[in-house]
């Protein structure tokens, strides 16, 4: 009996401790596991926000690079793959007859004409000497390597393969018009012949021909002087440039050559000559000074300026600041100073009572417009074109002498408020797309009141004809403000908002102004091109070689 209760009791203990052992590990397990918790609890939720929003920022900037990739993309192919054009006819499918457009000129406004026309309403037909739009606004950037000049210009087939109906281009110029007989003589420059000259028939031309550069009857500047208007002008002052360099690095340094050679003077204080300098001292001070130091020092940049300010279509406050700028840059401005005489090596210039010459190695003249010949047989052939600035035209764009068939727009024309600028013609060929529009409907109502004797259809097709012509109003210049660069990454701005001005200058206004022409560029081929021009030049530097 003794010895079963023994028993009994060391079971007890037995069974006790075993019991014992399970609950302990329980209650360390879930003291550890409550621990973990606490921790966890104070942790984990902020590891996971902070991965959080770094998946959804990776994953945006691959969406947007994704993104920006297939629109690049889209836009590219859109403009290499055109869709299929409407062919040119003497008839529409109704039995009206065509009429034919002639647009003389590949500049601002005639391109900004054939963009925005529906050139299915007209047998539209261009002419123009250059098979190519230049984007004149960059054009100073591109003698010293800043932008290409490929980067700048598109040709006249590409945008005219664009339009939805047929455009047939000549490469030609325009020689002669007679208004009275309504065609244009034209003179192939593919042509290998002499004479090789056509005689185009128009219904309705436009004279979009621009204008070429004056020289003001100063002797020696069309024989000595590299004007800025064309490619060919800017590939002439870039191989000026360089060379003269060149030269002037194996002559001695007391050599009075050396220091002609070095001295690069521009002629015109407008928009172009400002940006011209200020690209060629940009050059000076951010690559020719690495490769080659003691030489940079010596050269010089000059601008002459008749007028007492340079950029006068500025406000004050940005005319002054420019002046500032330039002096900080070292470019010599010299203001009320005209030109008396171009010789090789120096211009003859006058400054109130003061004559001095002034020894140059390489002179740009970009001041002045002149009309072309084709513009003066023109105006020799009509009474009502007595001006020597230019063609004569009324609020509507239409020529003066001829308004029921020829339009004249840009740089070739002369009306009071109207200023040669790129931004005057792209607004004018965006006018006229819309008064042919206008005048497609006219033409067609006026045909069928010849086709229909009916008296009462006549009379509404009449009223329909009346209220078309009264919707017609007269071109009214929205002057959406002025941009100019003038060197070290600064710009200045005049722009219009609402009906005041607002001003700025600085670094700021400088990545606006390169913005802002990107966004002018005609192609998006253009503005991809343009941006990798500033990308290169920022990563790489200009080039130096011809």
């Amino acid at each position: 009996m003794l010895q079963f209760a023994r028993t009994a009791i060391r079971s007890g203990s037995r069974n006790l401790a075993a019991g014992s052992k399970p609950a302990s590990r329980g209650f360390s397990q879930s003291f550890r596991l409550s621990q973990q918790s606490v921790s966890s609890g104070t942790a984990a939720p902020k590891a996971s926000t902070l991965r959080k929003i770094g998946k959804y920022t990776l994953y945006s900037i691959l969406g947007s690079v994704l993104a920006g990739t297939g629109y690049v993309s889209y836009k590219l192919y859109k403009e290499k793959n055109p869709s299929p054009q409407q062919p040119q006819s003497p008839m529409f499918d109704n039995g009206t007859p065509r009429k034919t457009l002639v647009i003389l000129g590949s500049g601002w406004g005639s391109i900004s004409l054939l963009k925005n026309l529906d050139t299915t309403r007209y047998n539209v037909i261009i002419v123009s000497p250059r098979n190519y739009f230049l984007f004149t606004p960059l054009l100073p950037s591109t003698p010293v390597g800043t932008i290409e000049l490929k980067s700048i210009v598109e040709p006249v087939r590409s945008i005219a393969r664009r339009a939805p109906g047929e455009v047939i281009y000549y490469e030609a110029e325009a020689l002669d018009v007679d208004p009275t007989e309504k065609f244009v003589t034209i003179k192939s420059l593919s042509s290998s012949e002499e004479n090789a000259e056509i005689k185009l028939n128009y219904d309705y031309l436009v004279m979009g021909v621009g204008a070429q550069p004056t020289t003001f009857g100063i002797p020696g500047v069309f024989e000595n002087a590299s004007f800025l208007k064309e490619i060919p002008d800017a590939q002439e002052i870039r191989v000026k440039i360089m060379n003269n360099i060149e030269k002037a690095a194996t002559l001695p340094l007391t050599d009075p050559e050396r220091k002609r050679l070095l001295n690069f003077v521009v002629v015109g204080g407008g928009p172009t000559g400002v940006e011209f300098a200020a690209e060629l001292q940009d050059y000076i001070d951010e690559d020719l000074s690495k490769w080659m130091p003691e030489l940079s020092k010596e050269l010089n940049v000059t601008l002459v300026e008749a007028l007492p300010n340079i950029l006068n279509m500025f406000d004050k406050s940005l005319i002054q600041y420019a002046e500032d700028l330039f002096k900080q840059e070292r470019i010599i401005l010299k203001t009320n100073t005209m030109v008396k005489n171009v010789t090789p090596t120096t211009i003859t210039a006058k400054c109130g009572e003061v004559t001095e010459d002034i020894p140059y190695g390489v002179l740009v003249w970009a001041t002045g417009n002149a009309p072309r010949e084709v513009s003066k047989n023109l105006m020799n052939r009509m009474e009502t074109q007595n001006s020597r600035r230019g063609l004569l035209i009324n609020d509507k764009l239409q020529l003066l002498g001829a308004e029921d068939s020829i339009w004249a727009i840009g740089d070739c024309t002369f009306y009071p408020g109207l200023f040669p600028t790129a931004q005057v013609a792209h607004q004018e060929g965006e006018y006229l797309a819309s008064v042919l529009k206008k005048q497609y409907k006219i033409d067609q109502h006026k045909w069928h009141m010849l086709q229909n004797p009916n008296v009462h259809e006549t009379t509404k097709l009449q009223s329909k004809v009346d209220k078309l012509e009264a919707s017609i109003k007269p071109f009214k210049y929205s002057h959406q403000g002025a941009l100019a660069y003038i060197g070290s990454e600064k710009a200045i701005a005049d722009l219009a908002v609402g009906e005041s001005m607002y001003q700025s200058a600085g670094s700021f206004t400088f990545l606006f102004w390169k913005s802002a022409y990107l966004a002018m560029c005609l192609s998006f081929r253009s503005r991809v091109l343009v941006a990798l021009d500033w990308c290169k030049v920022s990563f790489f530097g200009r080039d130096s070689s011809v």
